[in-house]
């Protein structure tokens, strides 16, 4: 049993937890666009990849999974998944499986106008939205909206290009800002296919923030939801956090991987408020909030290992313990020489 994480970066917990997960019965390695990325430091084995836009990526990871009796693909990037969704059937008929959603539910999670829809339909709450200037400064007239608003990407990652506006002149300055970012970032690609609505409008709800991570096996049953109250933030991703014993919680966890039918883990951020409980966002894949969980008794990597060897995971890695707090820090890695 092997296993590669693709996109590694700066994951090296993650790279630790299915090492330890793994034992002496298999190894991990890792794969990134620059060779000098944290986590290729302490991979089994390393791997220098082309980015995900080049022709060749898919062809490389292939081979190298081919070659190293790959048995589970971890991506973790969500520039990735479209692709790999789209090519899991090669991957699968090498032996390896790709931890990736459908590309149907890839594109509901990717599309954040999709997301939004999508809990519609089932009857869960998510912030009003919009897909032009025109339209959000419609509802704002009909009362359905109030500064402050939200802009942000129609296909966003790592929370960039968000913007607050507290008036209707800032909301002009903010939706030409962030439209002429994302077209200078690495999302101008996936973004040109609708240029003109690829910028979304947003009421901003106030409450208190929560991660939940949904957990669906190999085959996309539900299986449990690990919650997490949100404490600090940090360039996008959760600082510090507490797990909870939220049943309401659990429930809308449990209803949105029902419905969805995701593979592996859904990171989903919530808003408690006073309208209750408000869906932000849906990411396929782990999420930066994952560890706080394996902080407080979880281990989805031993899961995901016992799934693709066609076991059933130990009931502990399913549970966490409430009220653990964790803290992410930083740490220094020493660069292997490319001597």
């Amino acid at each position: 049993m092997n296993v590669f994480l693709t996109c590694a970066g700066r994951r090296n917990y993650l790279l630790k937890f299915f090492q330890e997960a793994l034992g002496n019965q298999g190894k991990v390695f890792a794969g990134d666009a620059t060779i000098e990325a944290p986590t290729l430091q302490e991979a089994d084995e390393s791997f220098l990849l082309p980015r995900i836009d080049r022709s060749e990526y898919f062809e490389k990871l292939l081979d190298i999974c081919q070659q190293k009796q790959v048995r589970l693909l971890i991506p973790l990037n969500d520039l990735e998944l479209p692709y790999l969704a789209k090519q899991r059937d090669r991957f699968l008929t090498i032996g390896t499986i790709p931890v990736v959603s459908s590309p149907e539910v890839i594109d509901i999670c990717f599309d954040k106008f999709a997301t939004f829809q999508f809990l519609r339909n089932i009857g869960i709450s998510a912030p009003e939205t919009y897909l032009s200037l025109a339209e959000a400064r419609a509802a704002i007239e009909r009362g359905e909206i109030t500064f402050r608003l939200v802009v942000k990407p129609r296909w966003g990652s790592a929370s960039i290009g968000i913007e607050y506006p507290e008036d209707d002149e800032e909301l002009e300055l903010a939706y030409r800002f962030v439209k002429k970012s994302i077209m200078k970032s690495f999302l101008a690609e996936v973004s040109s296919s609708d240029r003109d609505r690829c910028i979304l409008i947003q009421e901003r709800l106030i409450g208190q923030e929560h991660g939940l991570d949904i957990i669906n096996n190999l085959d996309g049953s539900y299986i449990t939801t690990f919650v997490k109250r949100k404490l600090t933030m940090g360039a996008g991703e959760t600082d510090r956090a507490v797990t909870l014993e939220n049943q309401e919680l659990k429930q809308l966890g449990e209803k949105i991987g029902q419905k969805l039918g995701h593979i592996g883990n859904l990171d989903c951020d919530v808003i408690v408020g006073q309208q209750g409980l408000c869906v932000l966002e849906l990411n396929p894949r782990f999420g930066g909030g994952y560890p706080f969980s394996q902080m407080a008794g979880a281990n989805i990597p031993a899961a995901l290992i016992a799934w693709a060897n066609g076991e059933e995971p130990d009931p502990s890695w399913l549970t966490v313990q409430g009220n653990i707090t964790s803290f992410k820090c930083d740490r220094l890695v020493t660069v292997r020489s490319k001597a």
